[in-house]
């Protein structure tokens, strides 16, 4: 299907408008620990050298994020002055260079 530039902009599974803009690369900074959140509801994170340690959906709420790990783990986070708190971590988006 076409897209007509007058069609209003499709969203990302989980996210309704309004809700925070959270796609991009999360990253503690230590460096140690890197989420991906992608525009297709998906993230994957890796811990130091493990890629793809957890796997899974998110959906955006506002600035509030519940993650369902593919193992069928949950987890949330909250997005406050820029900064993702998702449970134990702090997680800080990195810039495109």
């Amino acid at each position: 299907m076409v897209r007509n530039e007058s069609d209003p902009p499709e969203e990302a599974p989980g996210r309704r408008t309004g809700d925070a803009d959270v796609v991009g690369m999360w990253v503690t900074t230590d460096g140690h620990i890197r989420q991906e959140l992608r525009a297709d509801g998906r993230y994957d994170e890796a811990r130091g050298n493990c890629r793809s340690a957890y796997t899974g959906c998110y959906t955006v709420t506002g600035s509030h994020l519940d993650y369902v790990d593919d193992t069928g783990f949950t987890a949330t986070g909250d997005i406050r002055d820029g900064v993702l708190f998702h449970e134990h971590l702090v997680l800080h988006k990195e810039e495109r260079a």
